[in-house]
């Protein structure tokens, strides 16, 4: 193994702590990530923009801080790459569309900002599926993302670009955006860890919106310690952005060693219903685990989940757009914004009310458990080709049946994985907590990646 191979091996909590103390530089990191791009991403294309020089002007900028002293924390000198909806400053930001190919915004997402602030390297923007209207990243103006673990299948979506990155060691971690599915079902496709926080937890201003009533900013990563040290950079409430939501922000490492036993609550229908068989599997081996990392494993019920919120909010963002140049929309985009436009104001208005009173009484169930636990895909990921054929019908897209009611309840919930089909695939388990829990959701999260470690 290389210098270079060694060194994109490294978690981010590892390449932290060697930062730290100067033993690796940031720019040995930054120059091992663009090595990877420049290897991976001509087959993966799991970056649109890479931002070549300004990363590397970064990470000289962190070395001589580093060195001086002043180290601001554990990513400090670690290359991310953003979901190509943040906004960044001075670079492209296209949404992976046609419509927005030249588009440069003026400043940067608030998540940028803090992620800056914590000293990070931005290494570049990732390809997703069209203004994230879908879970394969398959439809892109700059074309598919390919699946790392199967070139020929899809990396997921919205955010296949950046699971795919991660996984394959292109960056350390990403920021995705998650409204339907869309960090928790590319992370189970890729093998890594995605994490939806809850709604308003992470600042979404700067972040070009898919269903404000829905849409989460959230960390995909390798391992849930660098999940925990990510999402502690960028909790936190934003007084400028309409949905973020002041609650105080826990300090998630320190938890992950909790060691408490939690009341497990298994979600059978409809998450559980027509398996693939290799997941039941697979699922079925890792709540046998869980039997000694919980005091009880019950069956629980959830509310349905409201499904006419997204479409109408996604038209009334796209309606000026989509009137004047239609044609600047892939085929899928443009057939489900036509689909779109057909939903009338009554239909948006009682679903958006059913959506709060949904998310009133979700809580309920945890009088009960203190997590919920359910597969995080039905199924394996499918092939690219199926996937540009399919029909962009509402009721479609099977793989994001277990993640969609989580977005509309608003609790945190994290896919980390379980196991892999016989044909090599990843597997995701989903695990849900109560509002404003992460720190108990990633505590467990990380007990069971450990007990996966013990009996690999």
């Amino acid at each position: 193994m290389s210098e270079n191979e060694r060194l994109n091996e490294l978690s981010i909590a590892e390449a932290g702590d060697l930062l730290r103390r100067k033993q690796i530089s940031p720019v040995e990191l930054t120059t091992a990530c663009l090595a990877r791009i420049e290897q991976l991403n001509p087959t993966i294309n799991a970056f649109i923009t890479v931002m070549h020089e300004s990363a590397l002007a970064a990470a000289r900028e962190a070395e001589d801080e580093i060195q001086a002293g002043n180290w601001r924390g554990p990513l400090h000198g670690i290359p991310i790459g953003l979901k190509d909806l943040v906004d960044t400053a001075g670079v492209k930001t296209t949404c992976a569309s046609a419509l927005f190919k030249d588009r440069v915004p003026t400043e940067d997402a608030e998540v940028v900002r803090r992620l800056k602030s914590a000293g990070a390297v931005i290494i570049g923007k990732q390809n997703m599926q069209e203004f994230a209207w879908g879970g394969t990243s398959a439809s892109s103006y700059f074309g598919a993302v390919h699946n790392p673990c199967d070139l020929d299948r899809i990396a997921g979506g919205s955010s296949g670009g950046s699971a795919a990155a991660v996984a394959t060691g292109m960056c350390f971690g990403a920021i995705g955006t998650d409204t339907g599915g869309s960090v928790r079902e590319p992370a189970a496709f890729c093998g890594i860890v995605g994490l939806k926080p809850t709604y308003g937890r992470v600042s979404a201003r700067g972040v070009f919106p898919l269903s404000p009533s829905l849409d989460h900013v959230g960390p995909l990563c390798r391992n849930v310690t660098d999940t925990a040290l990510m999402l502690q950079e960028i909790a936190g409430y934003d007084k400028l952005d309409t949905t973020s939501l002041d609650s105080p922000v826990d300090l998630y490492t320190n938890a992950l060693n909790t060691n408490t036993k939690p009341r497990i609550g298994i979600v059978r229908h409809p998450f559980f219903d027509g398996l693939d068989a290799d997941i039941e599997n697979a699922v079925g081996e890792a709540l046998k685990q869980m039997r000694d990392l919980s005091t009880d494993i019950l069956e629980v019920d959830l509310p349905p989940a409201p499904t006419a919120v997204q479409a109408p909010e996604v038209y009334a963002l796209h309606a000026k757009y989509f009137t004047k140049s239609p044609e600047l929309y892939g085929p899928w985009a443009r057939e489900r914004l036509k689909q779109a436009a057909a939903i009338d104001t009554v239909t948006y208005i009682e679903a958006r009310q059913e959506l709060d009173r949904v998310r009133r009484c979700v809580g309920d169930v945890f009088s009960k458990v203190d997590l919920l636990v359910t597969p995080a895909t039905p199924v394996p990921p499918i092939t690219i080709a199926e996937a540009l054929s399919m029909s962009p019908e509402p009721a479609g897209e099977l793989w994001l049946r277990n993640t969609r009611p989580f977005n509309a309840y608003g609790i945190p919930t994290i896919s980390i994985p379980c196991g892999f089909t016989r044909t090599g695939l990843p597997i995701g388990l989903q695990i849900s907590s109560p509002n404003f829990t992460e720190a108990r959701l990633l505590s467990f999260a990380y007990a069971f990646e450990q007990t996966k470690k013990t009996s690999a």
